[in-house]
């Protein structure tokens, strides 16, 4: 399993390694110094996510996880090289777009061949250790975007995801299969409906399914407007590589608390602490925010921040992991919908959190908190009915 982890971080490679250049964005399609409408290179990244898993997770059920983890790996590879070649705005959406279909299969596809091979506690634990090891990703690429950006042209953020796909690819040849055939299914329209339907009819996997997309909206309202805030709120543009990767320093070691506490106390018992520790943090950061005009100290900030976002990300894995488990016999099309409504939704909340900026940090607060609490009423409501079964 540790092949998988790899190649999770193809994601937050294409993302990560974005954010240090939207003021060249900006500049390059004529947008206005403080747009937040860059923040769509963002936002459809993560639509086009929401898209490929029903191109290779129900596929994945019927020839294996293996062949359509290359085919999605081809797609990524494409959409890198066409937002490279963008010459305008629409063209680089359009791209991005196709790459956020191909970035779709290794996460699809990872979700599937963990489940493949374990389950419950255990699979909440393997995927909370894949987590940590994939969130090493945003400590260190929006450095390595800076860099590129002082060395070679702004496109280079997009060729570098592409050189490690490929290099990625090679390794993959070495991966095995984790779907025996004999526990393989049609790939046909019915077979896929029915599947699909038996996900929506499972009360406890539609619960924990909404929760993770409300966190999920949470982290692309979070990628699309730190840069944002730091740069016009705080003045503070050139702290962006440095306050994104001790972010990612908390978001990995909350990932590798909650491997550790799920061994301990169990994945449901685990989920209703965070969701408490999570609800108090999500109060301290929205009073906070709302200080001083919505323009708050910037290290009190900071840290509530600091205190909020990385429990939200790590709800994700656990949350993720626990809409699965009921549904072990059809695990690609399960992930296909539960990826699909999680990152769709979450992308599409985030977008509309991040259009209502206001050059304070109030309106990102607001739409936190109240994603955090809708987050919190599903996932107690979860488990409750789990623990009354």
């Amino acid at each position: 399993m540790a092949q998988v982890t790899v190649f999770m971080a193809l994601i937050a490679i294409a993302i990560d390694l974005v954010l240090p250049a939207f003021p060249e964005v900006r500049q390059a399609f004529s947008m206005p110094s403080d747009s937040t409408h860059v923040t769509w290179v963002i936002t459809v990244f993560f639509l086009g996510i929401s898209v490929g898993p029903w191109l290779f997770g129900p596929a994945s059920d019927r020839f294996g996880r293996r062949p359509m983890l290359f085919a999605s790996l081809a797609l990524y590879i494409l959409g890198g090289l066409l937002s490279a070649l963008a010459s305008s705005w629409p063209l680089l959406i359009a791209a991005r777009f196709v790459w956020g279909i191909g970035a779709a299969g290794p996460r699809t596809l990872t979700n599937a061949m963990v489940r493949d091979r374990f389950e419950g506690d255990v699979m909440a634990r393997l995927m909370s250790f894949i987590m940590a090891v994939f969130l090493i990703v945003p400590i260190i690429a929006p450095a390595i975007g800076a860099g590129l950006i002082e060395i070679f042209p702004w496109r280079s953020v997009f060729v570098a995801p592409v050189v490690i796909a490929v290099l990625l690819a090679v390794w993959a040849l070495r991966l095995p299969e984790t779907l025996p055939v004999e526990r393989r299914r049609p790939f046909t329209w019915r077979a896929v409906g029915e599947a699909s339907r038996e996900v929506f009819r499972n009360r406890t996997t539609l619960s924990f399914m909404f929760a993770n997309m409300f966190t999920y909206a949470i982290l692309t309202a979070y990628l699309g407007a730190s840069e944002v805030i730091l740069e016009d709120v705080y003045e503070r543009g050139d702290l962006f590589p440095l306050f994104f990767g001790v972010l990612g320093v908390f978001f990995a070691l909350n990932s590798l608390n909650n491997a550790r506490r799920v061994k301990n106390v169990g994945l449901y018992h685990h989920l209703r602490r965070s969701v408490y520790f999570g609800s108090v943090a999500a109060i301290a950061f929205v009073l906070v925010s709302f200080t001083n005009g919505g323009k708050p100290n910037f290290w009190i900030f900071a840290i509530t921040l600091a205190l909020l976002i990385p429990v939200a990300q790590g709800l994700g894995p656990l949350a993720n992991t626990a809409a699965m488990t009921p549904l072990p016999h059809i695990a690609g099309t399960a992930s296909s919908v539960i990826t699909t409504i999680t990152t769709a939704g979450g992308a599409l909340l985030g977008g509309v959190a991040n259009s209502t900026f206001d050059g304070t940090v109030r309106s990102f607060a607001g739409w936190s908190t109240g994603f955090f609490a809708l987050s919190t009423l599903l996932i107690l409501r979860a488990t409750r009915d789990v623990s009354q079964q």
